[in-house]
């Protein structure tokens, strides 16, 4: 096998002449060594020491600041002040004051987090609902450990875990807490390593110690029965998907929806809504709401103001008259994060490696990990026992003869002898002899030996039961058991999050019939600047603003449902809502159409229509004389896609287009001032759309198609000359009477 070259081996030496003008000597490595020697270190630190939580539900930065509160005696104490835990905290935990105290904010009551909080915190933390509300700083707040951390710290010193150096060897810390319930599942946990995450939800403590019971009396068992859904400290609705639901108990991946808690207060008009998803902030559903009013497409709310008091969260909003509060709250659990989904990623460190598991497979972990504790916790007590049974078993043998054993005492000249006398006089052990040696005079008479040996004979038995218990699975099994259901009896608290059975699934055209339905005027100019009237506003000021050289192109009556489709000279087809654009005025320019819709540099308008139902068919006409006809409804798409490519033919330069609800008759004129008409029903429409179309109109070389437009917008009076018996035709030359500039320009 080839040795592996060290970095000095593998880098080549390059000497560099122009390094501030002195000869330097860089040294070059692989980006392969580099990646294998300096980033893959860093990864796995952040990994395995920092971003994802372990088996007992705590990431490192959470375990050594409880582990610090608990040897300062705060478990049960008086509170203390942050500023002095955090110290405390930094002789494990080296990553500064500022991101220990966030860890302690985040953990604390006041903040909110934790279904369980676990610093019992007084002062202002903060609320998790809030994105703006700061924290006071630690030298003002106070802590301690809630009283449910005694559940974390039972078995700690009772070698139920292993216990290591901390960073600079001055301390020992635990490598797990050995939690009594399965903690991994009630604190929600996230975080961010390197290419990778994790994101934990947090589920009731009665359910997840019932589905730890079920598990251990049948492994396998169904759990969605006994964990119904997760529940968030801030409580919310969830919308119960049993299909979503499974996938992420049996993999540990997917999502589900929350939604805000809201009542209607009928006297005042107003919304008040008191609960919102765990995921979301006040701030961010106010600025997304306040986005939707301010662009027209909300108008049934008056005003809306946060109220957030002692009392707890409540954002207000005021009705205008008229306005439905059920129509308006589905439209926002939509478009605003009043309803939110949260997606669940179940990462966890399992002896060091992280294993995305489904919950199945975490209780099947936790109680694995948990018995071996039990176990550890029980050989540890079952040890002392024994080593006090065996300091008993000397003693008994003193009982026998009290009296030697003083002679034997007072006859040894050396006090180093007197341990080496006893051994061989009574036939104990250097432990029992140094026991008996101990015993103070006042306690060397019968009673004192009588009443400590007769508890011989039960801690035989307790040696015996203990034993039992650590060769025992089932045994194990029972005791964990025993301990879930004290945890559940003495810590359970109500679901806060509802779990919502029925609820309708809305069809994909409820948020159009949710658009306000009102008549509006559409104007579209030659440089590209879209305009959306309503008729009211048109009436008040009629003449319409462009710019310097810029004039009308199109426009249409429509209502503010509708859809726009603009057609580019890049054969691309965008999209877009006349409802996505503010009601304006006549007197103003309008929005530029290639910066509204993100178009590509360089990019502009050709053509544009709107449509309700995407019925009729667009008329392509190209320079090249020939017209495809392809039906609108090619155009329609069931994704709400914003941009479409290869909207029609580019093997010429496009001369016009329209649009067409029925057949008619069209006028095709070429620069040669040709003019052909024909009928649109000797065109086959095509689904296709980029189909080259028909030929129509023949052309000379150095001619072209300038303008296609229906009949009667000509100023045509002979149609007849231009009606040909056949097609494609080249048409006739227009005649000084069936020549009007003004009607040939197109609409």
């Amino acid at each position: 096998m080839a040795k592996k070259k060290s970095p000095q081996e593998g880098a080549k030496r390059v000497n560099d002449p122009n390094i501030m003008g002195l000869k330097a000597e860089v040294l070059e490595q692989p980006i392969t060594e580099t990646l294998e020697l300096n980033y893959m270190p860093y990864a796995m630190s952040v990994i395995v020491s920092r971003a994802i939580p372990e088996i007992d539900g705590f990431k490192p930065s959470h375990r050594k600041l409880l582990y610090t509160m608990y040897q300062m005696k705060l478990l049960g104490g008086p509170r203390t002040k942050s500023a002095n835990v955090v110290g405390q905290t930094m002789k494990l935990n080296p990553h500064g004051d500022a991101a220990i105290y966030d860890t302690m904010v985040r953990l604390s009551r006041g903040y909110g987090a934790l279904l369980h909080p676990l610093v019992d915190s007084k002062g202002n933390f903060g609320k998790v609902y809030s994105r703006d509300m700061a924290w006071a700083a630690p030298r003002y707040t106070e802590v301690r450990l809630d009283p449910v951390c005694a559940e974390f710290f039972r078995d700690i010193d009772q070698d139920a875990v292993d216990f290591v150096d901390n960073y600079d060897g001055s301390l020992k810390e635990p490598t797990l807490l050995p939690t009594t319930f399965p903690n991994v599942l009630v604190s929600a946990n996230q975080g961010i390593a390197v290419g990778m995450a994790s994101n934990l939800c947090g589920f009731n403590l009665t359910e997840v110690c019932d589905a730890a019971i079920a598990w251990l009396r049948k492994p396998g068992c169904d759990l969605l029965t006994i964990l119904k859904a997760p529940d968030f400290p801030t409580g919310g609705q969830l919308l119960y998907d049993e299909a979503a639901l499974r996938q992420i108990y049996q993999t540990g991946r997917g999502s589900f929806q929350v939604r805000a808690k809201w009542r209607y207060l009928k006297s005042e008009n107003l919304i008040e809504i008191y609960e919102i998803p765990y995921s979301t902030t006040v701030e961010a559903i106010m600025d997304k709401v306040a986005e939707l009013v301010k662009g027209g497409k909300i108008r049934e709310i008056a005003d809306m103001r946060d109220e957030t008091d002692l009392n707890g969260l409540k954002l207000t909003i005021d009705l205008k008259r008229g306005a439905d509060p059920d129509k308006l709250m589905a439209r926002l659990f939509r478009s605003t994060p009043l309803q939110d989904a949260y997606s669940c990623n179940f990462n966890i460190l399992i002896q060091g490696m992280p294993r995305v598991m489904g919950v199945g497979e975490i209780l099947e972990e936790w109680t694995a990990w948990r018995m071996d504790g039990v176990r550890r916790r029980t050989y540890f007590v079952m040890k002392k026992k024994e080593e006090k049974l065996h300091l008993l078993q000397g003693l008994k043998r003193i009982l026998l003869d009290i009296d030697r054993a003083i002679q034997i005492i007072r006859e040894t000249e050396e006090d180093a002898e007197v341990i080496p006398n006893l051994m061989i006089g009574f036939g104990i052990d250097q432990i029992q002899a140094e026991y008996v040696a101990d015993i103070k005079l006042r306690n060397i008479n019968k009673e004192y030996i009588l009443k400590r040996i007769s508890e011989t004979a039960q801690l035989e038995e307790e040696i015996a039961d203990l034993k039992d218990l650590v060769g025992d699975t089932g045994r194990l099994k029972k005791t964990i058991i025993a301990e879930l259901q004290a945890v559940k009896k003495k810590y359970a608290v109500e679901r806060r999050t509802e779990i919502l059975y029925d609820y309708s699934n809305e069809a994909p055209g409820a948020q159009e019939e949710d658009i306000p339905d009102y008549p509006v005027h559409v104007f579209l100019s030659q440089a590209g600047y879209f305009k959306k009237i309503t008729p009211q506003s048109l009436r008040m000021s009629g003449e319409q603003k462009y710019k310097e050289g810029d004039g009308p192109f199109l426009q249409w009556e429509g209502t503010n449902r509708d859809e726009l489709l603009v057609f580019t000279d890049q054969q691309q087809c965008y999209k877009s809502r006349l409802s996505d654009f503010p009601d304006t005025k006549a007197s103003v320019l309008g929005e530029y159409l290639p910066t509204r819709l993100s178009m590509e540099q360089g990019e502009t308008v050709v053509w544009a229509c709107i449509t309700s139902d995407y019925s009729g068919n667009v008329l392509f006409c190209f320079q090249n004389g020939k017209v495809a006809r392809v039906e609108l409804a090619a155009y329609k798409t069931q994704t709400r896609r914003k941009r479409l490519t290869g909207a029609y033919s580019d093997k010429s330069p496009l001369a016009a287009a329209l649009l067409i609800q029925e057949d008619r008759e069209l006028a095709m004129i070429s620069s040669e001032g040709r003019c052909l008409i024909f009928h649109s029903s000797l065109l086959a429409p095509k689904s296709t759309r980029s189909t080259q179309g028909v030929a129509v109109m023949t052309l000379k070389p150095k001619y072209h198609v300038e303008r296609l437009l229906p009949v009667e917008e000509t100023a045509v009076v002979d149609q007849k000359r231009y009606r040909p018996k056949a097609l494609p035709a080249a048409g006739a030359l227009l005649r000084g009477e069936d020549r009007g500039e003004q009607q040939l320009s197109m609409l």
